[in-house]
């Protein structure tokens, strides 16, 4: 068993491809159920995504489900991965950060990134070069608001003429902060800005850059909260089996990382994936035995000092209920070895299909 202690988190964004379509209030129901059966597996954490105007429903709002999420659990740790800030005025995140805080009865964490693809910003009538800068300010804006200070602020983007926030974050001194992005000043900014980093795949020059930005600033590296993971990783019995059924619903949601990327230069590093076979040579879509994932999972650790893992949990179109067994594999047979668990599995969500 691994002597390091890793909080393992879920992922999720709530797409529902029109090839694959379901009623949106069913999927974001059974999701919902499913996420409040989790955190009884020992799963610590789930991280919700945002992306706008996509024909697949990608999740545009998350801090009314993190709220659902808070109404629905009772330990997990419910945090976003990431929130796009610059479409965000910052007083108005803070405020329902705290009220998803107070529902949750202090479970609540803020990861946010800077954003990326064109639409978006044209949706919003933001300016893309002035993300990096809304981020920056808007984070010192909800930090000083969720420690409970009036806040009078006036920088390039926002002005604030003093505020304070009502009712106040129950965690203290506020909530945790993330940063997530892919390159070494988004790891700089999440050392300056924020209380941890969130990244993904191979990602140790990063994490070198957020711990050298981290020392530089006068912070405790040995402290230093890291998210990470592999982009998709399935423990099954039959790993070939899972593979082939997840494949083609993996192929749609990374080509689509991809053109964004593309269209952006967007420092993703997801190229096209033509079919099946180029994506089993990607390595991208990890479905494995219980015994390889944690054979996976401490390479990874031994590559990269996270104390947050995270995968993405259930492919684009298929119905919650298709990855439940191979969550309750993952909590019994992997989770365990990298840490002790306080309970063990309830019973399983229902599907939802006698809805």
């Amino acid at each position: 068993m691994s002597t390091k202690r890793i909080r393992f988190g879920l992922w999720y964004d709530f797409r529902n491809p029109p090839q694959w379509r379901r009623p949106s209030d069913r999927l974001y129901g059974e999701v919902l159920e499913q996420i409040a059966w989790a955190e009884g597996l020992g799963f610590e954490y789930v991280w919700l995504s945002e992306h706008h105007f996509l024909e697949d429903g990608y999740s545009p709002g998350l801090l009314p489900i993190a709220a659902a999420v808070a109404a629905r659990t009772r330990t997990i740790r419910i945090g976003t991965a990431v929130l796009l800030l610059p479409f965000h005025h910052p007083v108005r995140v803070a405020e329902d950060g705290a009220i998803v805080d107070v529902i949750s009865g202090g479970r609540f964490e803020l990861g946010v990134g800077v954003g990326y693809r064109a639409e978006e910003f044209q949706g919003f009538a933001v300016p893309i070069e002035q993300r990096a800068g809304r981020t920056e300010e808007g984070l010192e804006i909800v930090r000083r608001l969720w420690e409970g200070e009036t806040v009078k602020f006036r920088g390039r983007y926002y002005e604030v003429p003093g505020v304070k926030l009502a009712p106040a974050p129950i965690q203290k001194p506020r909530p945790p902060l993330w940063v997530g992005g892919f390159t070494p000043k988004a790891a700089a900014r999440a050392a300056s800005y924020a209380d941890g980093y969130i990244g993904m795949g191979p990602m140790t020059p990063l994490c070198d850059a957020y711990l050298r930005a981290l020392g530089a600033a006068g912070k405790d590296r040995a402290n230093a909260r890291i998210a990470g993971g592999f982009m998709w990783l399935l423990a099954s019995r039959d790993p070939e089996r899972t593979w082939s059924e997840a494949a083609d619903h993996v192929l749609y949601q990374i080509n689509l990382y991809a053109e964004w990327s593309a269209r952006t230069r967007a420092p993703l590093g997801l190229p096209p994936v033509a079919g099946r076979e180029e994506l089993r040579r990607t390595g991208l879509l990890k479905v494995a035995t219980p015994e390889e994932c944690r054979r996976l999972i401490a390479d990874y650790l031994g590559e990269v000092p996270i104390t947050h893992f995270y995968t993405w949990t259930l492919p684009p179109g298929l119905p919650p209920a298709w990855v439940t067994p191979h969550l309750e594999l993952f909590a019994r047979e992997v989770i365990p070895h990298f840490g002790e668990l306080d309970a063990g599995p309830p019973d399983r969500p229902a599907d939802g299909r006698d809805r």
